[in-house]
């Protein structure tokens, strides 16, 4: 018996094999399907997928043979991956010196014949090979060999598409803990941010209120923008705030509530705005939702409709359906509306169109983006039908 020699390039070959992740994992029907396959095109009792570590040759898929690994030194796929270019064939292997006195041929399971197809990985480098044996002297036709090659051909699409899957989790694994890490920083540095501002604004309110008449109108002036600045970036921090938090918000579990007594107590937070007019629209009476999420969205909604409200009398409506698996929202107003080139762009983060609201002030970019970020890790969507000067209406729907 002639032991296998090593792969010119082993320790690359073993390397590219350890990559895919395979060696000992459970049997799978994918790999056993084409061992089956093969085992019936070429007609021989066994078909393996064998892949060869540094001491044993080990099977993801054995047909017809009950052991699942065997040493490399009597392994015909140990010989076969140095011959990677082609289909490596023993027609007989009681008069081939290489394997006459070989365990595997002189005992159980007593084989003769094989034929293996490299099994050829995309760094160009053999990790195994699709084989089949038999006890019998056997000569496979061409076609057959073509067969068997085809095959092989598919065991390493499956090892790649494996490779690929397993490389992609741990690319999302690793997407979800930075971005975990990232709303960490941004939550805590939005809350550490907060003291000195709040200490900004109330030095500007002290200059302003007792040393008034210490300053001349340029004075007067700076102090004003120095608090309209604090202000714009405390609501900027405020929202930055809402935003990280929102993944928490989901973290409730769901409740029913009566949308009556739910939407008559938003009403009470808008209860300072002396000509909004604020209804409700549904043949439901009571709905299973998580409360904390459907309250973000909505007071965010109707607070937009009315900061961005161009009429004297502010007209709101609030609508809910039901499918089979969804409930249907809707926050209808009669604003100015949104021009059509700006309806997607105003779920983005940090995207502001420009126009101020009603009382003068600019947003901030990130409420529409903390509502989208909401409704879709409630399993909803959203989206937004609106003319200019005609109004807006919101549509979203949250997953039952």
């Amino acid at each position: 018996m002639l032991k296998p020699e090593k792969h010119p390039k082993e320790r690359e070959r073993l390397k590219d094999l350890e990559s895919y992740s395979i060696l000992d994992t459970l049997s799978e029907t994918d790999y056993d399907d084409i061992t089956a396959i093969a085992a019936e095109i070429c007609g021989t009792e066994i078909s393996l997928i064998s892949l060869i570590d540094d001491k044993r040759q080990w099977f993801k898929s054995h047909h017809g043979l009950d052991v699942s690994e065997t040493p490399k030194e009597y392994a015909f796929c140990a010989h076969a991956i140095n011959d990677q270019e082609n289909v490596f064939i023993v027609k007989d292997a009681r008069r081939d010196e290489r394997f006459h006195d070989n365990p595997l041929v002189t005992s159980d399971p007593s084989l003769n014949f094989y034929a293996g197809v490299p099994l050829i990985s995309d760094n160009g480098l053999p990790l195994g090979t699709l084989c089949v044996m038999d006890q019998k002297p056997k000569i496979l036709s061409e076609s057959q060999v073509k067969s068997l090659k085809a095959l092989g051909r598919q065991v390493m699409n499956i090892l790649n598409l494996r490779k690929t899957k397993l490389s992609l989790e741990k690319t999302l694994v690793n997407l979800e803990d930075k971005n975990v890490e990232l709303e960490r920083f941004a939550f805590i540095a939005a809350h550490d941010l907060k003291s000195p501002l709040n200490g900004i604004n109330g030095l500007s309110q002290i200059l302003s209120e007792n040393y008034s008449f210490q300053l001349d109108n340029e004075g007067k002036e700076i102090i004003g923008l120095i608090t309209k600045s604090s202000n714009k970036l405390g609501k900027l921090i405020d929202g930055l705030l809402e935003y990280s938090r929102s993944e928490n918000v989901l973290k409730e579990n769901k409740s029913r509530i009566g949308l009556k007594n739910f939407i008559d107590d938003i009403k009470i937070l808008f209860i300072y705005e002396q000509k909004l007019e604020l209804k409700l629209k549904s043949t439901l009476s009571n709905i299973l939702i998580n409360r904390a999420a459907l309250e973000q969205v909505l007071i965010n909604l109707i607070t937009n409709a009315i900061k961005y409200n161009d009429k004297d009398d502010v007209k709101i409506e609030i609508g809910v359906s039901a499918t089979s698996t969804h409930y249907q929202f809707y926050v209808k107003d009669n604003g100015s509306g949104i021009a059509l080139e700006n309806q997607e762009k105003i779920f983005d983060i940090f995207e502001i169109l420009g126009n101020e609201d009603r009382f003068g002030m600019k947003g901030n970019g990130i409420g529409l983006a903390t509502v989208k970020k909401v409704i879709q890790n409630s399993g909803g969507t959203i989206k937004v039908i609106s003319e200019p000067t005609n109004g807006s209406k919101f549509i979203f729907t949250f997953e039952k």
